[in-house]
């Protein structure tokens, strides 16, 4: 059994075939209808549960629809319809879940409660998203700049904006995949002491981007802000926007990544995300296929 938690906590050999198994899958259902099923279903017969304690539009349709590809059910759960750790305990929880489903997936807040889901399971856990990592975009992340400009290893990927649990999955995956990451954002915005040594910084973000082959941005503000902290933020980001300007100074080839949702002209301009370096849509579409591949790796197939 392999639950798929953090990307540091996961083998490099495994991660290579993970994005590997995700191309080809990708590549096998080339102009196929999005509902037809693949051809290997190696889900065929499981239950996967969904469970949503944050909200979701990628993460739920992405992991919903690869199960249905694959040939299994899916069981979506909200953050109501489970109450985690209110009434049950997470690990009662956890044990009970695995004797109806085969894997779970669980997109929640505190680090904690996914790590008790998986210490407590007998199947299989899938980090959807804590506040700390998220390590299924960066999977779907470097999917697509390989799709786009091959192997990462060795390339220069900076990231502009506040040091968040996007952020700390990339910084795990510089280390798996052997890429070079430079963060360049305000102090008060830095990732947490425990990535320290994983990235470079650089406050000047028309330095940092020099001869980057990726940049890439995130949401200034969480949907679960207050007024005062957004305008706070958009204060002390401002200067990190990703615009025309700032995608001059990386190479000419450079691509450009937003996980999405995006707040356009706040984060990055329009015409940075809608312009040739832009690759956020294929990066969007690349969590069905990144997903299918971690949940074959989860379940060894």
């Amino acid at each position: 059994m392999n639950h798929f938690l953090d990307i540091h906590q996961t083998d490099p050999a495994a991660l290579r075939g993970m994005i590997d198994s995700a191309i080809s899958m990708k590549t096998a259902r080339a102009g196929q209808p999005k509902g037809a099923l693949d051809t290997d279903q190696p889900l065929k017969d499981h239950m996967v549960a969904l469970i949503f304690e944050k909200p979701s539009t990628r993460t739920r349709i992405s992991f919903d629809v690869g199960v249905r590809q694959m040939g299994g059910q899916t069981m979506v759960l909200s953050g109501t319809d489970m109450q985690l750790g209110l009434g049950e305990t997470i690990a009662d929880t956890a044990r009970v879940l695995s004797r109806y489903v085969d894997l779970i997936m669980i997109r929640t807040f505190e680090e904690a409660t996914l790590l008790e889901m998986a210490e407590y399971a007998s199947v299989p856990v899938i980090n959807g998203l804590t506040n700390r990592t998220h390590p299924c975009q960066i999977m779907a992340d470097v999917m697509t700049f390989e799709e786009h400009a091959g192997p990462i290893k060795g390339r220069k990927v900076v990231w502009s904006g506040d040091g968040n649990n996007v952020f700390a999955s990339f910084a795990h995956a510089a280390k798996q995949f052997e890429f070079d990451l430079t963060f360049t954002g305000p102090p008060t915005l830095d990732p947490e002491p425990a990535l320290d040594g994983m990235y470079a910084i650089e406050r000047d973000p028309h330095k940092a981007v020099e001869v980057a082959d990726l940049v890439v941005t995130d949401t200034w503000v969480s949907m679960h802000d207050p007024q005062s902290a957004r305008e706070r933020r958009h204060n002390q980001l401002r200067g990190y926007q990703v615009n025309d300007a700032l995608m001059a100074r990386a190479n000419d080839d450079a691509l450009f990544m937003h996980c999405l949702p995006a707040h356009r002209d706040d984060e990055a301009t329009s015409a940075v995300m809608d312009g040739p370096h832009s690759v956020i849509f294929d990066e969007a579409e690349n969590r069905l296929h990144a997903q299918k591949a971690i949940m074959r790796y989860c379940l060894g197939k």
